[in-house]
């Protein structure tokens, strides 16, 4: 590969721990999120949303493995989320061990791949934990427990999964049937079952031998690779190419694109788990869920003597089992006579369903796709490697917006072919630079950005610098950016 990579075995202040014995995790962070739509979408998806508490999935993920016997994680993430990820660790105070980016999605098994080759450059026994970042566990420290109770069989060799004690016969999970055991409080893994019908869900909770399938798996990373070598070859080849040619960019491990873009699109449980003889699993019997509709987050909220319950600027008036959920300060949502409903409101778009057809979110935002609108994968507020923004107004000529930019950070330096931009700071204090000048401007003081000129707004102080940018021109596309210098690699 290209570049140096940190080969750091300590924990301390120079950096995250490494150390040979621990448990990395290895946390999944890519998806494109739709059925928390729409406050999950493509350019946001669930795992970097407070959907239950004040932190993200994604930040309450990192910390359940930030503790005793665990190093410090490996990330796999899409270019897309990469800053963001680093914002979220930042904000969780976790440093990672490695942040491996894909050039595009190809689902997990290729993600854990490169993430077990990555590892077995400094240690080919390591043990590593593959995790998806948006489930949510009520309790870390039982199921960090539920972890270590099988440790000593992916020693041993064994990939090890762990099984959800399931409270009902749910037809929107997998299922594992379990074995005898293979070590003490461990069995072997007899069979996947993948999302079953009705009447076989029923069988299989009354059976008392499944489980469902939680999709986290641990392993020896050696142990991983050599049984992708016996079921996934051309898998394994083209992960292993593409973190050979990979690069380092901010930190980041970039995987090649042009090997990565012919990497099958596979889930490690169908490229894998399913086809191996190596399988074990724990039971874990505390609270667990993917969250994967709008009535699983309805089931982690309280709700009143009525079954409804209220998230955000939210009223209900004769109601019964209802979850109302406003995501924006502004926007009042107000449910009257309503039954058995889900109705989510965000600054840009309003979800109403029956509490029944949660499920069916995805169909909404493909039609939504197929009508162009920009709802269904993007925001009104987009997140930038500097901050965020979002836009407050707009017209045939202009376009008004809020923009947030962290304390030390700074935009790209860049010029419009098509636009002039109005710039009044509102928070902070703002470092402009317009063609040779560079002004200082603060609260309540704006400055004029001439169509056509050379520009870069920073934030030079420890507070975040809020301002109000109103365009004026012909057109305010994000292609309309010519970037000179930018320390985040963009030019």
């Amino acid at each position: 590969m290209d570049g140096t990579i940190r080969d750091d075995r300590s924990q301390g202040a120079d950096g995250p721990a490494v150390g040979v014995g621990l448990i990395t995790p290895v946390l999944l962070a890519g998806g494109s999120g739709t059925r928390l739509w729409p406050v999950s979408r493509a350019r946001f998806p669930k795992q970097f949303v407070p959907l239950v508490g004040e932190e993200s999935l994604f930040q309450a993920a990192a910390r359940r493995f930030a503790a005793a016997g665990f190093a410090a994680p490996l990330i796999v993430t899409a270019d897309d989320f990469r800053f963001l990820v680093t914002e979220q660790l930042e904000q969780a105070s976790i440093a990672a061990q490695h942040i491996l980016v894909e050039p595009v999605a190809r689902n997990t098994g290729p993600a854990a791949l490169a993430a077990a080759l990555r590892l077995a450059l400094d240690d080919p026994s390591a043990l590593l934990l593959l995790a998806p970042t948006d489930h949510l566990v009520a309790d870390p420290q039982a199921f960090r427990a539920t972890v270590n109770r099988g440790v000593a069989a992916a020693r041993d060799g064994r990939i090890v999964t762990f099984g959800i004690h399931p409270t009902h016969a749910e037809t929107g999970y997998g299922w594992l049937e379990c074995g005898p055991a293979s070590h003490p409080g461990v069995e072997t893994l007899t069979r996947f079952i993948e999302k079953p019908a009705a009447d076989v869900a029923d069988q299989l909770l009354a059976s008392g031998r499944c489980l469902w399938n939680a999709g986290v798996f641990l392993a020896r990373a050696d142990v991983l690779i050599a049984e992708a070598r016996r079921h996934a070859p051309q898998l394994l080849a083209d992960a292993t190419r593409a973190l050979d040619a990979a690069t380092l960019d901010l930190g980041f491990l970039r995987l090649a694109p042009a090997p990565w873009e012919g990497v099958e699109t596979i889930s490690i449980d169908h490229a894998i788990m399913e086809r191996s003889d190596r399988l074990s699993v724990v039971r874990f019997t505390g609270r667990w869920t993917d969250l994967g509709s709008w009535t699983a987050v309805f089931a982690e909220e309280t709700p009143d003597a009525t079954g409804t319950a209220l998230h955000g600027p939210a009223t209900a008036l004769d109601c019964e089992n209802t979850y109302l959920r406003s995501e924006v300060e502004g926007v009042e949502l107000i449910g009257i006579g309503l039954k058995n409903i889900v109705a989510v409101a965000t600054r840009d778009a309003v979800l109403v369903a029956d509490a029944g057809s949660a499920q069916a979110v995805r169909l909404a935002v493909d039609r939504l796709k197929s009508k162009g609108a920009a709802q269904a994968t993007a925001f009104a507020q987009e997140h930038r490697p500097w901050g965020w923004y979002e836009t407050i107004a707009g017209g045939d000529r202009f376009q008004v917006k809020r923009i947030h930019v962290h304390p030390g950070a700074a935009l790209s330096l860049q010029s419009h072919l098509h636009r002039a931009e109005h710039w009044i700071v509102v928070q902070g204090t703002a470092r402009v630079t317009v063609g040779d000048t560079v002004s200082l401007i603060t609260e309540n003081q704006s400055i004029y950005v001439p169509l056509g000129a050379v520009h870069r707004l920073e934030n030079p102080g420890r507070v975040p610098m809020v301002l109000i940018e109103v365009q004026t021109g012909t057109y305010f596309g994000e292609d309309d950016i010519i970037r000179y210098e930018d320390r985040y690699a963009r030019t």
